[in-house]
């Protein structure tokens, strides 16, 4: 499809709000007056979301094999999308489409790579709020991606920024921290966040957990992707220097106290720094050399399949 902007939208059990949101982004886009398309990734929604999208005029329709997570969702979407600025918001209603024209001329108007949203007033409950302010704190802590709002999918994007992109886990909440490390140009800007008027909120603590897992993977991989050696050398050079104290304390015993080495819990613990140091070396090793391979293109596994691919008429 020639499209000059793709809208990139995951769905997960949204039948509540998905035709009201759909017919506010073909107002907003209609006004903009540039040809677009709208993509819908079903996440395998266990609701009559899925049939609702399938007839949405114009809409195009990815669902997916089976529940894989919004990053996963978004990679669907935006692998697919045809257009040079790709946008892409929640299925909740919560993200405001009308934000859509200011984010664009702020793109435009600044030459960003990507314009992300910034949900100044949330409409969030205290829970979410307190999961929030930790999760930024921790992002500071750790990649620094001076970013104010990190979860909020309201973004557009240029198709290089996206096309730079590999996404999954609970990832879609580093975008912006992996574009910027790649040299994208990040702005941002302080849009509307509605109240919910239908269905549930899909966040939660288990997904706290999973994206602070995924926050660790980033901060390694920005560190040393390159070279992870390093991280598991220097790790390997502390373990043999904490080994050679320990030696240094076995000699010690045996020379002074004369105490037998098998009864020197010294020697026991030279023998673990050892054995640590030179499994950490090898981890080092075997790490850098499955990096490379990856690099390299070599093949692996899909890691999502998508059950159908469906264009709707426009009416």
């Amino acid at each position: 499809m020639n499209a000059e902007i793709s809208v990139v939208v995951p769905v997960f059990n949204e039948q509540e709000s998905i035709a009201a949101l759909h017919s506010e982004l073909v107002e907003v886009l209609a006004a903009i007056g540039e040809q677009y398309e709208i993509i819908y990734v079903n996440d395998a929604s266990t609701d009559s979301t899925l049939h609702i999208i399938r007839t949405l005029s114009g809409a195009t329709v990815i669902d997916l094999a089976r529940r894989y997570g919004q990053a996963t969702a978004l990679d669907a979407g935006f692998k697919l999308a045809a257009g040079e600025i790709i946008i892409s918001l929640d299925g909740d209603g919560q993200n405001d489409p009308h934000d859509i024209p200011k984010l664009l001329k702020e793109l435009n108007a600044k030459e960003f790579d990507v314009v992300a949203g910034w949900r100044v007033h949330r409409s969030d409950t205290r829970g979410i709020k307190i999961i929030t302010r930790a999760a930024r704190f921790l992002r500071k802590l750790f990649i620094d991606d001076e970013i104010h709002d990190s979860g909020c999918t309201l973004r557009v994007y240029r198709r290089a920024a996206i096309e730079s992109l590999d996404l999954q886990g609970e990832m879609h909440r580093y975008i912006l921290a992996l574009l910027r490390w790649k040299g994208f140009r990040i702005g941002e800007l302080a849009v509307n966040d509605r109240p919910r008027t239908g269905g549930t909120s899909k966040y939660g603590y288990g997904k706290a957990l999973r994206g602070f897992i995924d926050l660790i993977y980033i901060w390694f991989f920005y560190k040393f992707s390159q070279r992870p050696l390093h991280l598991f050398g220097y790790l390997g050079l502390t373990s043999f220097a904490l080994a050679f104290v320990s030696l240094c304390f076995t000699l010690h015993d045996k020379l002074a106290l004369h105490l037998h080495v098998n009864r020197d819990s010294w020697f026991f613990l030279t023998f673990f720094f050892l054995l640590m140091a030179i499994m950490l070396f090898s981890f080092g090793i075997v790490i850098d050399l499955l990096i490379r391979n990856y690099y390299n293109g070599s093949s692996y596994e899909k890691r999502y399949y998508v059950r159908e691919v469906r264009r709707n008429e426009a009416v």
